[in-house]
């Protein structure tokens, strides 16, 4: 069967959205010296599934070359097979050894605190290796956090590189499973933009505001509707 073809120009794209009242900047310093967080030193936060998809042995490698003083909080739980979570608590053990402030939540954080940690992020970090669209980086944006993320599927949609955070490129095997053609590369290139959001707070503060604005402007349940309106109304003309 043959299809017609579709004008790129005219194609209309409606994204999920959030909801950006119930995901908002949270600051409660008690809170996050009660997880072992410290307030006063950058962090890098990853929020996520521990699935192949999501990237955290890639990110564990990186946290390696991230300066002394850049803190890693894992919201990371929920394993897909008991080989990639020996996998991935080998390489937090290991990280440990080498540096402190390494943190990591296994249990699944209400929305407020889980609010509070993001906000306090000096930039979210999403290492996906497939990601449709990446809901979590809307929530990071919409509580004020700078994003980071892999420059594939959905991702460049979310975040405005430069803008609201910054894309780490990845050339990927065409094999359906997103690995990087070069795993070394990509873990140095997340390495470096990571350590260049975490390490000027200034830019990582102006990302996430600009990540706020966007989450609220493009992205909330509002926006989304009047674009589905929109459509609607040109359909129907």
């Amino acid at each position: 069967r043959s299809y017609p073809q579709v004008d790129p120009a005219k194609v209309r794209v409606i994204h999920n959205g959030i909801d950006v009242e119930r995901w908002r900047p949270v600051r409660d310093d008690q809170f996050l010296r009660s997880i072992g967080m410290d307030p006063a030193r950058p962090s890098v936060v990853f929020v996520g599934r521990i699935t192949r998809q999501k990237g955290l042995p890639f990110l564990l490698q990186a946290a390696c070359l991230l300066p002394p003083e850049v803190q890693l909080v894992l919201c990371a739980g929920a394993p897909d097979t008991p080989e990639i979570m020996a996998e991935v608590q080998e390489g937090v053990r290991l990280l440990q050894q080498e540096r402190d402030g390494v943190i990591w939540i296994e249990r699944m954080l209400p929305r407020d605190e889980l609010s509070t940690v993001l906000t306090a992020a000096t930039t979210f970090v999403c290492p996906s290796v497939y990601e449709p669209l990446g809901i979590v980086n809307l929530e990071a944006m919409a509580c004020g956090a700078a994003v980071v993320g892999t420059a594939t599927g959905g991702i460049p949609e979310v975040v405005a590189d430069g803008v609201t955070g910054r894309l780490v490129p990845i050339e990927q095997v065409q094999d359906g499973t997103g690995t990087p053609v070069d795993p070394d590369r990509y873990v140095a290139d997340l390495a470096a933009v990571l350590t260049e959001v975490a390490m000027d707070q200034d830019r990582a503060r102006a990302y996430g505001e600009a990540g706020r604005e966007r989450a609220r402007e493009e992205f909330s349940w509002a926006a989304i509707a009047e674009t589905t309106r929109a459509l609607y109304a040109e359909l129907t003309a």
